[in-house]
């Protein structure tokens, strides 16, 4: 069975699922190589416009398979493919939006923070343990974590290796909702057909301007938005949105 499943539910949503449960959905090579060749397929598949990433019921993915890494080298650390796979992740266009239930810790809440939307279940638990076992995060955590919640909370997490809740989580500002556990994956289905019907090359455009301007000075990410904010009205989908609102129906986006 493959450890990583896609799902076509239409309407433009993808679901892609972790599915290594005898390991709480770990993150080994599999899994890894598996969910790069899923978002390599729904890159390039223009009926996907909208992608959700899911565990199971009960655990999101509880880290890297440390069994695999204990006794390996730098060498075979570096050659192992794992920054390939994370590179998919990161430069993935379309919108993304992770449903987290369980356990989300160490390679797993760096893989929910590769997500655009984070919607967790109240019993959901973050954190990056890397430290316990002699070792840094190595998947962006120390950078994502921070610019997500700040220095001196991020600090807290890494130095300290400790899991926080949902509500936590939700209230630094590294989650975006918190629902009932058996409502996550619910929730994230409706919010991904919400962002699907949606004009998909503004989804895509704001999703670019947001990660790329957070590593810009203000005034050239400013610039960079403006521009953008120009190009939109070489698009088939603003003169429809428009024309919609000034005639009072409802608009059929296209994603042209």
């Amino acid at each position: 069975m493959s450890e990583v499943l896609i799902e076509l539910p239409g309407s433009g949503v993808a679901i892609v699922r972790i599915n290594r449960p005898e390991a709480h959905n770990a993150l080994n090579a599999a899994v890894r190589a598996g969910l790069a060749k899923a978002f390599a397929e729904l890159e390039t598949n223009e009926e996907v416009r909208c992608v959700v990433l899911a565990g199971s019921e009960k655990v999101f993915a509880a880290g890297a398979d440390i069994k695999a890494m204990a006794e390996a080298s730098p060498a075979e650390m570096t050659n192992n493919g794992a920054d390939h796979s994370w590179r998919v992740l990161r430069e993935f266009s379309k919108p993304v939006i992770a449903a987290v239930n369980g356990w989300s810790l160490g390679g797993g809440c760096e893989l929910a923070m590769h997500a655009d939307i984070i919607i967790a279940g109240e019993g959901a638990r973050f954190g990056q343990p890397e430290i316990k076992v002699g070792i840094i995060p190595g998947a962006g955590g120390t950078q994502r974590l921070t610019r997500a919640v700040g220095k001196f909370k991020a600090m807290k997490i890494l130095l300290t290796g400790e899991a926080i809740s949902a509500r936590e989580a939700e209230a630094m500002g590294l989650v975006s909702e918190v629902v009932a556990d058996e409502a996550v994956f619910e929730r994230a289905l409706a919010l991904a057909n919400v962002i699907a019907a949606l004009p998909s090359i503004a989804a895509r455009k704001i999703k670019e301007l947001v990660l790329a301007g957070a590593d810009l000075p203000l005034n050239a990410a400013l610039s960079m938005e403006r521009q953008a904010f120009w190009l939109m009205f070489d698009t088939v989908d603003q003169k429809e949105g428009m024309r919609a609102f000034i005639e009072k129906r409802s608009p059929v986006f296209t994603g042209k």
